[in-house]
């Protein structure tokens, strides 16, 4: 069974008590994220994944959550971390995997991912892991 990782980020207006979700063309709501691809780390993954999906440059910094399951043949790993808005976009990119970008509330968002046992309430006040790039020897 082939592994697959995942990098999500939760960016959250505490302001406006809203977070960012994406409508995915599989026709499911998630926080913006996907696949890391080969020399890719998670964080790296993370934040490019946010850039192509709503045009938000984040920086990204513990993570707050590991989920796991068995997916279409494949064993997926998702890891979520908190993240920081370095620039908002002035127009959000056209993205194929993604039909529409948006803020909604945390109640709203809690519904939308029940992935999340303690929902996504749960992971804005989460003090998460830190996550560490040890650097490479090839």
């Amino acid at each position: 069974m082939k592994r697959v990782d995942v990098a999500y980020t939760l960016l959250y207006d505490e302001p406006k008590n809203q977070v960012l979700l994406v409508y995915n063309r599989r026709g499911d709501w998630s926080l913006p994220g996907g696949g890391v691809e080969q020399g890719e780390t998670l964080a790296e993954a993370a934040v490019r994944e946010m850039k192509e999906e709503t045009g938000y440059e984040v920086e990204v910094t513990r993570i707050i959550a590991v989920n796991e399951a068995f997916l279409r043949g494949e064993h997926v790993h998702f890891f979520t971390f908190h993240g920081r808005i370095v620039h908002a976009p002035d127009v959000i990119p056209a993205d194929a995997a993604i039909l529409d970008v948006k803020w909604v509330d945390v109640e709203e968002a809690d519904r939308l991912l029940p992935y999340y046992p303690e929902g996504v309430s749960g992971l804005i006040r989460a003090p998460g892991a830190a996550y560490v790039w040890q650097g490479r020897s090839d």
